[in-house]
Order: C-alpha cells, then sequence, then structure tokens
C-alpha cells in the first residue's frame, strides 16, 4: 500500500478499509509513515468525515496500538466518565471519589490543559507530590485497595491516540467528530471497564458552540461505544457560563474539596450528582437516576466521599495536609477585583473568553511542554440571572505575575454583560442518549 494512494482515496470522499486504515495506523506508529502524511490524512478526514465503520476501525486500531487492562481479576463493576471539556469543568475530582466511595471500581485515566479548557491532571498535580504517571501494576494494586486511581495515559496505553492527537492540535483537527471519537473511546476502552458516562458540552466554553453539533458528537460517540459492546450514557450538558465559581488549578481543586464536604456551588453539585448517579444506575447498585443521587448525597454527608478522595491523594503521593486544610495552600501574589458599572442582572458570561484569560494569566498552557501556574485564574460572585448592584463585585482574577493581570484586566471586564432587564439561568443538562435513544434529561 501507498500512504499517497489512502490520502487521495478519503480527501476524495472515499470510505477506508480496515485494511487500509490498519497500514495507515500501524506503519505510523512503527515510525514508517511520517508526521506530515498523517497530518494530511487528518486534514482529509477532518473535511470527508468517516462512515461508522470507519470510526470503530480506528478507535479499535488506536484502542490496540498498546496494552488493554485486564481488571478481571478485581471484583466490582467498573466505570468511568469522560467529558469533552469545559470552563471550570472540575467534576471528575469530586466524581471519582463519590461513586467509588458507593461501590463502584473506578480506574479514571484523564488528560491535561490545552487550549481554553482545564485538565484533571493538572488541577491533581497542584496537590504537592500528587502523581499521575502510575505504572500498570500500581494502578492495579491501588484499584484493589481502594477502587479508584486518578491518572494520566501511559506510553504504553494507546500510543497511536497519544501520537495522532498531537498532530490534530498542531493542524486545527482537534474537532472532526470521528477523530474525537476514536481518540475519546479508544482510551476508555484500553482500562477495561464495564460502563461509560459521557459528558458532552455545548456552548461558548465547550469544543463545539452549537448545541446541535453536540448532539451530533454524542450521538457518534454513544453509536460508535455500542459496536464495542461498551454500556454507554452520553448526557448533553451546559457550558454557556463557566461551571462552578472557579477556573484554574488549584482553585477548582479547591471547589472539589469544598464540595466533597458538602459546600459546593449548586450548579456544580448538581451535574455532580447527575452523572454520578447515572454511572450507578449503570452499575446496578441503584435503580433510578433518584436513588442513585439520594444515595450520593448520603456519602457526601456521611463525610464517605471526602474520606475516599484522601486515600486517592496519600495513595498517589499527595500532600494530604493541604486537602484537609486547603486554607494552608500559597496564594497568588496579585489579584484584580471586577466590578460592575452599573446596576442590573448577569445576562451573559463568555466561557471561553473566562477561560481564555484564565490561561493567560498562568493557568493554562499553549503547548504541552509549558508549565502552569497552579494558583493562578479566575473566581466568579456572580453567574448568569444574579442581580448586581453598581460597582458590586463580579468576578476575581489572581496571577503571579502582575504584568499578565494588568494585560488582561480590559479583556476580564468584557467578558460579562449587564442587562436591565432578569436572565434566565441557562438549562444546565440538555438531554441524554443511550442503547434506549435519546429523551430530555428526567424523562
Amino acid at each position: 500500500m501507498n500512504p499517497v494512494d489512502l490520502i487521495s482515496k478519503k480527501r476524495d470522499g472515499s470510505a477506508l478499509t480496515p485494511d487500509e486504515l490498519n497500514y495507515l495506523i500501524t506503519e505510523y506508529v512503527n515510525g514508517k509513515i511520517p508526521d506530515y502524511q498523517i497530518s494530511a490524512f487528518l486534514m482529509a478526514v477532518y473535511f470527508q468525515g468517516m462512515t461508522a465503520g470507519e470510526t470503530a476501525t480506528l478507535t479499535q486500531l488506536m484502542r490496540d496500538s498498546g496494552t488493554v487492562l485486564d481488571l478481571s481479576s478485581i471484583p466490582g463493576f467498573k466505570a468511568d466518565k469522560h467529558s469533552t471539556g469545559g470552563v471550570g469543568d472540575k467534576v471528575s475530582l469530586v466524581l471519582a471519589p463519590l461513586v467509588a466511595s458507593a461501590g463502584l471500581i473506578v480506574p479514571m485515566i484523564s488528560g491535561r490543559a490545552l487550549a481554553h479548557t482545564g485538565g484533571t491532571l493538572d488541577k491533581l498535580e497542584a496537590i504537592s507530590g500528587f502523581r499521575t504517571g502510575l505504572s500498570i501494576s500500581e494502578m492495579k494494586k491501588q484499584l484493589e485497595k481502594i477502587g479508584v486511581i486518578m491518572v494520566g495515559q501511559t506510553e504504553d496505553l494507546c500510543p497511536a491516540d497519544k501520537r495522532i492527537y498531537s498532530l490534530r492540535d498542531a493542524t486545527a483537527t482537534v474537532s472532526s467528530i470521528p477523530l474525537i471519537c476514536a481518540s475519546i473511546l479508544s482510551k476508555k476502552l484500553a482500562e477495561g471497564i464495564d460502563a461509560l458516562v459521557l459528558d458532552v458540552k455545548a456552548g461558548s466554553g465547550a469544543i463545539f458552540d452549537e448545541k446541535e453539533k453536540s448532539w451530533e458528537l454524542a450521538r457518534k460517540l454513544v453509536e460508535t461505544a455500542h459496536h464495542f459492546d461498551l454500556k454507554t450514557s452520553a448526557i448533553i450538558t451546559s457550558m454557556a457560563q463557566p461551571l462552578g465559581n472557579a477556573v484554574g488549578n488549584w482553585l477548582e481543586t479547591k471547589e472539589a474539596i469544598e464540595t466533597l464536604k458538602g459546600e459546593g456551588p449548586a450548579d456544580f453539585v448538581e451535574l455532580t450528582l447527575a452523572l454520578s448517579a447515572q454511572m450507578l444506575v449503570q452499575g446496578e447498585i441503584v435503580k433510578s437516576i433518584s436513588e442513585g443521587m439520594s444515595l450520593l448525597e448520603k456519602k457526601i454527608a456521611s463525610g464517605e466521599a471526602f474520606e475516599k478522595f484522601l486515600q486517592i491523594v496519600e495513595m498517589q503521593g499527595g500532600d494530604v495536609a493541604s486537602v484537609e486544610k486547603p486554607e494552608s495552600y500559597p496564594t497568588s501574589k496579585f489579584s484584580f477585583e471586577l466590578k460592575s458599572d452599573k446596576p442590573g442582572y448577569v445576562s451573559k458570561i463568555h466561557s471561553r473568553e473566562i477561560g481564555q484569560i484564565s490561561m493567560a494569566l498562568g493557568a493554562g498552557r499553549s503547548s504541552m511542554d509549558d508549565a502552569v501556574d497552579y494558583t493562578s485564574g479566575i473566581v466568579l460572585k456572580k453567574k448568569i440571572g444574579d442581580k448586581v448592584e453598581a460597582d458590586e463585585t463580579l468576578a476575581f482574577a489572581y496571577s503571579n505575575s502582575e504584568e499578565l493581570l494588568a494585560e488582561n484586566k480590559t479583556r476580564f471586564s468584557k467578558a460579562f454583560a449587564i442587562s436591565s432587564e432578569k436572565t434566565q439561568q441557562p438549562l444546565l443538562i440538555y438531554g441524554v442518549i443511550d442503547a434506549s435513544g435519546e429523551r430530555e434529561w428526567g424523562a
């Protein structure tokens, strides 16, 4: 086979056979096809798409390019959750210990921050000493002992995805739906799980602004997952504004700790409980979402969920003291208080802008090699629909660079819109797609 012929075939809109896709992926991982040719292939896929069969084949090839975890020796139902990425989305930090405290086995493999969205690994590593790079044997030992891990992708897991994702980011092909599906599901299938809940974001802070595009992605993810007999539910949720109040690594980790102690922001708590309850239904620990949410609320109230998080931190080398007393954690040297210039109601918060400003203050990275400032970021004091008075605080920005803070003040002030008329709070959860079809949340 010739890579140029296969690139041309996909460029012209034809489907590639499993053998042809196998040739491209295998030879690329083996170093026999260069980056520039796979980049051309990715761009062809971006414009021409893939059939359901092609997407499933690509997913399988990426999964099988490395080790697939065998967790059959560990008793219990294995489940995980994945978010397509949003601003202030620290759900995993609460969800993993919470559902583990309720009896599920959670082999959670997460990623790092890139562009305007945060990464679970960076938030965890804001805890001094926390190790996200466990070996496969260490993962299994921890799952056997406490039922949950929160780690990054190892060199052995889906190496094809790791290399291809870097190319996608560098070639503006990240938002291709078949490539998103193959990337997400290859890693999740390699975890050896029984079920998966997907949080597919829609809105200004999501990978797709348009709700319809997010539904399309959710359908494709569920369809592809079911090809592998993986019990999967996709919940489409709003990113019309940042989730919770905190945006930035330690700021979000601190908010997650507060939530595990029963003191989290209402929207963050609601979404975390909904996604967690869906996992409990999949694992047949409960029969309904409402029963699951009730059980999870009890796990938080009893302190069991927070205790499970402490166990994760301790076993993965993190500073338990800073989690038990987050007020002792270092803070940014500089801050800026954004105030409303008029009375009214918050009508809009530009989520993507908030995420990008937080990144510009030091909380994110423009390339995977960049260091992050764990204490920088933004804390919202008002959300959409809230009433504000003139000169009342809307949000705080934090950074260890006075220069970066000054550079972003004007941009920060434009991230909020104030209206004279009260604005409705955006719907948090739009709907769900699973084996039974599509429906509104709660229907």
